[in-house]
């Protein structure tokens, strides 16, 4: 006789992105597969299962659950308790929502369109055929829409659209894919797109008549999942120039849509890495390399080697890409400097001046997000900024806060992190906190993610600076404990914890970025630090220079550039003159003027900021001289590099850790006094920079008995600069870590804070 199956019961948690994605009918499937009884049920925590059965068929269902779990889904955890047998066959069934308890459930951030409801789309005989709203459970808007959790429908902004007969069949059919895919909807039932303005009138097909507007060159706002993108044809010079114009943004790069991956391959140069990211369900924006003799206006990115390209990831932005035919130009639907339109009165009143016209929808959208940018850099995908696609994803703390906390990150690139036990949710991007809307945004953010995550915070983290808006905020709250971190310290804190290093995991890190209060008083940004979450202490920095107007340096790099050049010759040498590259860009007498502040310290305060070092650069070597966005000097001096030349400028350090850049400055000087083109002045310098940090950094890994160093701050967004680093620490047989799933930049101070105060209990 055969074995007799054990029997148990089971009640089974799941926690993770498991609400709005399918899971329940999954679970539903697969236990009945197995022969079990008992139920499935969303809660406020996850979702809750209760089996009976055999004990391997439980065993088994456990095992599948983070397997075979649908597209969307992530399981963070499975736990499991046994019950008392109950006995009996009563089917396995999904029961309704259990709305009691405190919210624990984890959001999915919104998805891409997936393949079944794009055949749908493009089927003349589907009901849904090119309807701009078609989605299911394995895609569609989540994060963007939703209002709190559990997520069911009544708690999304489509709670005001009753769904139709049919739409309502499928909802409550387990075997359809749209079982309770809470935005379902369909023509009869769901929102509406309209075109206001232009030629297309309220009426007809929408979509269509805003196409052609785009081929007439025509410049659109179109509402996405987020906020309002500004449109137009990418390849058409006179269009490209007008969007520049009307949204006062001189230089910096716009996104690029394209269809389809032929499309961006026609564009730019792909690697399997780089269409991976495209094709993802994040479907972030990539920097890629530009095709030679791509057709894309040169006013799309100027001075730019690459472009930002994404693929459509709704099912209006695969309708207008299709009926347009020509990649698009898709930008935030904003005048630069402000936070992108959401709400559609605003997005009338803002971008009347700058749009033709105005695709929109009566779907609202909930909280405001940005698109996602990723690149691949140093092997592996790095995210340069966090928001669609990516929010609000968990992220797992290496140790565990003893007391809910917010961080409130820092004042450029804004995001905020909520934390409590060991789960982290790090905001979308929020942007530069100088504008009052992005300052309004960053209290929405906060009030949103505490609400969605059930965060009452104990412990409000932030920067050190007393005038960040960041700072002002946190310090604004009342009721709490405040701990400040110290800005580089957060830098490293949050690449330790991003990669799963223990409290204290000791490590060598260089922070270069733009700017940081120091525990000096001064500007720090060229850092090299020893430590862990728990603390650090500073052991090296780029030589210090005088910063002519303070912030005003960051806008002009021809003051740097005088800066540098002072400290380079030396305070008791004549002043120097100006590069030829700046004497028609700068007055022969402003140029004295800085050079003598700098030489004073008069208004001209001491800074290591590496990012203003390679400002300086850009600047004596003609490449940038005035900014009109942060990081552009540096950003165009890094594209106009020479990738195959080796040489590299002297860059010594001191046996007290001070990286001495005088010396490159005098060659720069020279070289470009000999006309040396901008090309190989800037392989040099990087090439200076990176042999510098790399050879330092190695010296006191050996001193400070650690293998492990930490590559952040803005700076390392270099593409160069990061992956030469890397490669020669890694040479050097250690661990370099640097930031994948978070911004290398300030966009990941707020979770580097909150390690900080969950390593050290709060308390800094």
């Amino acid at each position: 006789m055969g074995a007799v199956a054990t029997s148990r019961r089971a009640r089974i948690r799941v926690q993770g992105v498991v609400q709005g994605v399918g899971f329940r009918p999954f679970v539903l499937r697969r236990a009945r597969e197995l022969g079990l009884s008992g139920f499935v049920r969303n809660d406020t925590r996850g979702v809750l299962i209760e089996a009976e059965g055999a004990a391997e068929a439980i065993d088994q269902l456990v095992a599948d659950l983070p397997v075979l779990a649908p597209p969307l889904a992530r399981v963070a955890s499975v736990a499991v308790d046994d019950l008392e047998l109950r006995g009996g066959d009563d089917g396995f069934t999904i029961t309704a929502s259990d709305p009691a308890g405190e919210p624990l459930a984890f959001v999915s951030a919104d998805g891409a369109t997936c393949d079944a409801c794009l055949a749908e789309l493009r089927d003349p005989g589907d009901r849904r055929h090119r309807y701009p709203f078609i989605n299911c459970t394995d895609c569609g808007p989540r994060f963007t829409i939703i209002r709190g959790v559990p997520y069911d429908r009544p708690l999304t902004t489509m709670a005001a659209f009753t769904m139709c007969a049919p739409c309502l069949a499928e909802y409550h059919d387990p075997s359809d894919r749209r079982f309770h895919a809470q935005p379902n909807a369909c023509p009869d039932c769901g929102p509406r797109v309209r075109l206001l303005g232009g030629s297309g009138g309220a009426s007809g097909d929408a979509v269509s008549a805003a196409a052609a507007l785009l081929r007439d060159g025509a410049i659109l706002a179109v509402k996405g999942l987020g906020g309002y993108h500004l449109a137009c044809r990418a390849d058409d010079q006179r269009a490209v120039a007008r969007l520049r114009a009307r949204k006062h943004r001189e230089d910096k790069p716009f996104a690029l849509m394209a269809p389809d991956v032929r499309g961006a391959a026609a564009i730019a140069v792909l690697s399997a890495a780089e269409t991976a990211l495209l094709e993802s369900v994040a479907r972030p924006i990539v920097l890629v390399r530009r095709r030679e003799h791509a057709r894309v206006a040169a006013a799309v990115a100027p001075a730019s080697r690459d472009l930002g390209v994404m693929l459509p990831y709704t099912p209006l932005h695969h309708l207008l890409l299709a009926d347009a035919g020509t990649p698009l130009v898709l930008t935030s639907g904003n005048h630069s400097d402000e936070p992108i339109a959401y709400r559609d009165a605003d997005a009338q009143t803002r971008l009347a001046a700058i749009a033709d016209g105005l695709l929109v929808h009566d779907r609202p959208i909930h909280i405001r997000t940005d698109d996602s940018v990723v690149r691949v850099a140093a092997g592996h995908p790095t995210v340069l900024r966090r928001a669609r696609g990516l929010v609000p994803e968990r992220l797992a703390l290496p140790t565990a806060t003893a007391r809910p906390l917010l961080a409130c990150g820092a004042h450029l690139k804004s995001t905020i992190c909520v934390a409590k036990g060991t789960s982290a949710w790090v905001s979308h991007h929020i942007g530069d906190l100088d504008d009052a809307a992005t300052r309004l945004s960053l209290a929405e953010a906060v009030a949103h993610f505490e609400a969605l995550f059930a965060v009452v915070p104990e412990v409000v983290v932030h920067d050190e600076h007393p005038d960040y808006a960041s700072t002002r905020f946190a310090l604004d709250l009342e009721g709490v404990e405040h701990l400040a971190v110290q800005h580089h310290h957060a830098h490293m804190a949050a690449v330790l914890a991003e990669h799963g290093c223990a409290a204290d995991h000791r490590a060598v890190a260089a922070i270069y970025d733009g700017s940081g209060l120091g525990r000096d008083g001064t500007t720090w940004g060229g850092e090299l630090l020893v430590g862990d979450q728990r603390g650090f202490e500073r052991v090296g920095h780029l030589h210090p220079v005088a910063l002519p107007g303070g912030d005003r340096a960051a806008r002009q790099p021809w003051r740097m550039a005088a800066a540098w050049l002072v400290a380079a010759n030396g305070p008791e040498d004549a002043l120097p003159d100006p590069p030829a590259a700046l004497r028609d860009i700068v007055p022969a007498g402003d140029w004295k003027t800085i050079c003598e502040m700098a030489r004073r310290g008069f208004s001209a305060p001491p800074t290591t900021s590496m990012g203003r070092l390679l400002d300086a650069v850009s600047a004596l070597c003609g490449v940038r001289a005035v900014c009109t966005y942060e990081g552009q000097a540096a950003i165009e001096l890094e594209a106009l590099a020479d990738r195959s030349h080796r040489g590299a400028y002297d860059l010594p350090v001191s046996e007290d850790g001070v990286l001495d850049a005088r010396p490159l400055i005098r060659a720069v000087a020279a070289d470009v006094a000999d006309g040396v083109g901008p090309a190989i002045v800037s392989a040099r310098a990087h090439h200076a920079v990176a042999q510098a940090t790399a050879r330092t950094c190695a010296q006191l890994a050996g001193r400070h008995a650690t293998r492990t160093v930490v590559l952040s701050g803005g700076v390392f967004q270099n593409r160069i600069l990061l992956e030469e680093t890397v490669a020669a620490l890694e040479q050097a047989g250690l661990q370099a870590l640097v930031a994948q799933r978070l911004p290398a930049n300030d966009g990941g101070i707020s979770f580097g804070q909150a390690a900080v105060a969950a390593a050290t209990g709060g308390r800094g």
